[in-house]
């Protein structure tokens, strides 16, 4: 349970709705259903259930548009942390656009809740070795930690050979920030989103047991949507069809029984655990 003895993973949720990462034309955004309010609704009940605290990215889009479930996300006393602000890929943007979208997006949130923003997390993971600037922009701005890194390979993201546990970055003006990357196996199955959908459930409990074995915490992440089996079929290539449809009627038993499975908690909570010597970082 959440609040139990054992090890405590970071359970954390990118707060979007599906056509953000489907719908490449922002201006359309507004047309479609959005259905990111109930279905954060449910993860939040399964938490409540597990007694369950996680970290909540929140997509600036959706923030601005439903400011009441960043208000009730915040109440249940989850940490809300920044998700940046139209789901662009890092690696798309200047330097100075990344600023402003993570900046306003930073701005918007603490405002909504009255507590300072630590946490950002890349849409699609997408700070990468071309994106050498990213930290310290983070670090600028006031973030104290960021989880935007997958530690291996992946066509659309990754820094292969990046250190997968928490490290403390010091950025090229001097500044200081933590990077918390995903958990990953081999480099390549990222802990949640499709992979947790698409792979049987015992592997996870495998894996997330090994790593309790050497006192080493996982960071899962969920989308809300993929809780959602009335959300309308993906357009696009047969890969994001199959990707944002495998094992959507699966994901709710599955996520109970993981959060009953296992302690989660924070990245807020990781991190001061680690600066406690509570948690080792490697």
């Amino acid at each position: 349970m959440g609040n139990g003895s054992r090890l405590q993973h970071a359970f954390t949720v990118d707060v979007e709705d599906s056509f953000h990462s489907e719908d490449p034309d922002r201006a359309a955004w507004d047309r479609h259903e959005s259905r990111v309010e109930r279905s954060t609704r449910a993860v939040l009940d399964l938490c409540a259930a597990a007694d369950v605290r996680g970290t909540f990215f929140v997509l600036g889009w959706v923030a601005a548009r439903f400011p009441g479930l960043v208000r009730a996300i915040s109440e249940a006393g989850h940490e809300i942390a920044s998700h940046g602000r139209d789901h662009e890929f890092v690696y798309h943007q200047t330097e100075e656009q990344f600023r402003n979208d993570v900046g306003d997006t930073r701005a918007r949130l603490q405002d909504l809740t009255g507590r300072p923003i630590d946490g950002y997390r890349a849409p699609y993971f997408s700070i990468v070795s071309r994106t050498p600037w990213a930290h310290d922009v983070l670090a600028e701005v006031g973030h104290v930690y960021s989880s935007s890194v997958f530690p291996g390979s992946n066509p659309r993201y990754g820094i292969p050979g990046h250190d997968p546990n928490p490290i403390r970055i010091v950025t090229r003006s001097g500044r200081s920030i933590w990077e918390i990357p995903i958990t990953t196996v081999a480099a390549r199955v990222g802990c949640g989103g499709v992979y947790f959908r698409a792979l049987p459930y015992p592997m996870f409990s495998i894996w997330i047991h090994r790593l309790e074995q050497r006192r080493h915490p996982a960071v899962f992440y969920i989308h809300p949507w993929e809780t959602d089996t009335g959300k309308p079929a993906a357009h696009g290539s047969l890969g994001l069809q199959w990707r944002h449809a495998v094992g959507l009627r699966s994901t709710v038993p599955r996520l109970r029984r993981l959060l009953h499975d296992f302690s989660f908690g924070t990245i807020a909570s990781r991190i001061a655990a680690i600066e406690s010597g509570e948690v080792a970082t490697a």
